[in-house]
């Protein structure tokens, strides 16, 4: 059991298998912190292969039925969960600042209303699960149907959890598909809170939402012989694992990796909006705890300086402080562990010969804090730089100066990753061409948008493979086609 002395002063949740809520078979327990405040705010159960074993068990059997309900009805329950979640939003949201230390206003509060957007696309899409003829011949019918693959392991991470887990079973349960979910360790609460909402909208075990750490409960769940598609959302060295798992049993996988996401500015892009949006692609709104966040800015050395002073002063009223507060823009990191990483981070920067830390940098708050970080940039940036080659997942930004456009095309395309980028430009051919050599699976020009439902998300090379968000995605990521060919004379 779990030996820390708070533990019995806070709340246990339990686990959903088969419609019922659950303890962990061990009995065991992880505790889940508030990150702002460094404080436990409630316990989970410490799930392990048992879990998972009986989840499973109850997914096939939920898949018998479940494909065989009409999709349109399949819509309405998601169409139902929409507007429960709606119904429920600001509680939900406050749940999620608590837990990941997001913002409430900029953050919190809009991942809620993306997660009932995304229930309301797909619950809309039901009717769209539909195949093809193909003209063999006169006497010859031949077409497709599109069948649900069965049961889908997924996991997601913590940054972004509500939507994260919205957008993998919004379209798997369309589909017909049932569902195992891991939530991430640090993060549980609110997905939990999500899954009550949908136990009340569709059959016991179409659904199960499991809690544990990655190693006792993420593993036995990936390694599972009945599941019949993995999709992952996390760090590309767990995809790698995650990929392996899928090949040992070739299955279908997708993965939503890392990012280190470039965000190009040419010389006649230094309007105000232009800094906002530099802001949004960096997503410091959200400490930077985002594959997509643009951390690599590269910046025409004609405008490097005039841009770097306006992105400072733009920043630096950013206030960072209690997630739940109204007047907070920015809240903490999400525990000790990737605050220390951040912060080796920054001190490499500091210590790098002739980088300039222009804003931001380690902070000096007292240790009785939560984990907060000021948003920090270096300028003087050079593409080779660990800070501009790994993915930091904080708000640490490098500013790399550049004059040729066939240079900046190639330091942003040096890179294993290839999530996001961003490019600003008046200049139509400019940006055009950016996005076109620019290798991301997202190019977004003069703007730093979050994903919408109907986008089609997903990277390149080690960014991941497989799309979401979108009806394309759905139908590659959770159906399976076959093809029926019927001679029509004998």
């Amino acid at each position: 059991m779990n030996e820390n002395p708070s533990f019995q002063r806070v709340q246990q949740r339990k686990m959903l298998v088969a419609g019922n809520w659950v303890h962990a078979k061990g009995g065991e327990f992880v505790d889940v912190e508030n990150p702002a405040r460094r404080q436990i705010i409630a316990a989970v159960p410490r799930g392990s292969a048992e879990d998972v074993n009986d989840a499973v068990d109850a997914a096939i059997l939920a898949f018998e039925s479940w494909k065989r309900v009409p999709p349109r009805e399949r819509g309405r329950a998601l169409q139902n969960i929409a507007d429960e979640v709606e119904s429920r939003s600001e509680g939900l949201a406050r749940l999620i600042a608590e837990e990941t230390g997001n913002a409430l206003r900029t953050q919190a509060r809009p991942e809620v209303k993306s997660s009932i957007e995304m229930f309301r696309y797909f619950g809309g899409l039901a009717s769209e699960l539909k195949g093809e003829t193909i003209p063999l011949s006169r006497d010859v019918l031949s077409f497709t149907v599109r069948e649900p693959l069965g049961v889908v392991a997924a996991i997601i991470p913590w940054n972004a959890p509500f939507l994260l887990a919205s957008v993998k079973i919004a379209p798997a349960l369309c589909a017909g598909n049932t569902m195992v979910m891991k939530t991430a360790e640090d993060a549980p609460l609110a997905v939990l809170a999500l899954a009550e909402i949908c136990a009340k909208h569709i059959p016991p075990g179409v659904l199960n939402v499991l809690t544990g750490t990655g190693t006792e409960c993420g593993a036995p769940l990936l390694n599972h012989p009945e599941v019949s598609k993995l999709s992952f959302t996390g760090s590309t060295p767990v995809g790698k694992l995650v990929m392996e798992a899928a090949a040992k049993r070739i299955i279908p996988v997708s993965l939503e990796l890392g990012g280190k996401s470039p965000s190009i500015v040419f010389p006649d892009a230094v309007d105000d909006w232009v800094i906002e949006g530099i802001i949004a692609a960096m997503r410091f709104t959200r400490q930077s705890q985002s594959c997509t966040a643009g951390s690599r800015l590269f910046v025409h050395k004609d405008v490097y300086s005039k841009v770097l002073e306006k992105l400072c002063s733009a920043v630096s009223k950013l206030k960072v402080g209690d997630p739940l507060s109204e007047e907070t823009d920015i809240g903490a990191i999400i525990n000790r562990r990737q605050f220390e990483k951040v912060c080796s981070y920054i001190e490499e920067g500091v210590r790098q010969p002739n980088s300039k830390l222009v804003i931001g940098g380690l902070p000096n708050r007292p240790e009785d804090t939560g984990y907060f970080l000021q948003p920090t940039i270096f300028g003087q940036g050079e593409n080779s730089w660990r800070l501009a080659q790994e993915e930091i997942f904080g708000p640490v930004m490098v500013a790399i100066p550049w004059e040729d456009e066939a240079e900046v095309i190639r330091m942003a395309n040096d890179s294993h990753y290839g999530l996001a980028a961003y490019v600003w430009t008046h200049d139509i051919g400019k940006a055009l061409r950016t996005a076109r050599d620019v290798e991301a699976g997202w190019v977004q020009v003069n703007q730093g948008a979050g994903q919408q439902p109907g986008h089609s998300y997903g990277g390149y090379k080690q960014s991941g493979l497989g799309r979401e968000f979108s009806l394309a995605a759905m139908l590659d990521s959770f159906t399976q086609t076959k093809n029926v060919t019927v001679n029509l004379v004998h």
